[in-house]
């Protein structure tokens, strides 16, 4: 690596690698993180199925890496379909 840098090897548990699924996510925000709590509803409920906390900085990378693999998604498959937006009374307990 250049300048000296060291490979991080990064470790990746057991009960991460089937991933989770989500079909909803809500996010928020503080003066310093962004918060993006993914859901699963399935009704008649719904749960938190994991929580990310990140920088400002951070984010504003995720949204850019987001939409840049949007783009090659859709030149690859076309365009996605707009998913109809979620009914406004979702509340956390």
């Amino acid at each position: 690596m250049p300048n000296g840098q060291k490979d991080i090897q990064i470790k990746f548990p057991d009960n991460l690698q089937g991933g989770a699924y989500a079909n909803n996510m809500v996010v928020s925000h503080t003066k310093e993180e962004f918060i993006m709590d993914f859901l699963m509803i399935a009704p008649p409920a719904g749960a938190v199925i994991s929580r990310v906390i990140v920088s400002p900085g951070h984010m504003k990378r995720i949204v850019a890496a987001l939409q840049d693999n949007i783009t090659k998604y859709e030149k690859m498959f076309g365009e996605i379909p707009l998913a109809e937006e979620p009914k406004p009374n979702i509340g956390f307990h």
